[in-house]
């Protein structure tokens, strides 16, 4: 049995909601927020059989998208006269984590 943690940006949450359901996939979806970026994020947890990680992982793949985005950051030497520049950053994707699970019950 494997715990997989998904964290996917939220203009990817919904189309990947949708084909978790379609796939028969169960998850639980979570509402979080990326420290970089202080975006919005959606965590998907998981819990597979061992040889079920492969379709999940590709279900997530399908869905996950990365793209480039333009954030401002700060220069100059301090807070109060520091302008603001936009910085080209890559976001979206999926951070993927995959656990083992010494038990799972369901009640």
């Amino acid at each position: 049995m494997k715990l997989i943690i998904a964290i996917v940006q939220n203009k990817d949450a919904e189309e990947l909601s949708q084909r978790f359901v379609k796939n028969g996939i169960r998850a639980t979806k979570l509402s979080t927020t990326g420290g970089f970026l202080r975006a919005g994020n959606t965590t998907f947890l998981i819990g597979t059989a061992d040889e079920d990680v492969p379709e999940v992982l590709g279900t997530i793949r399908l869905s996950s998208h990365q793209r480039e985005e333009y954030v401002q950051s700060q220069l100059g030497s301090s807070m109060s006269s520091a302008q603001t520049q936009p910085v080209k950053v890559s976001v979206g994707g999926a951070t993927v984590f995959v656990l083992d699970v010494e038990q799972f019950k369901r009640f």
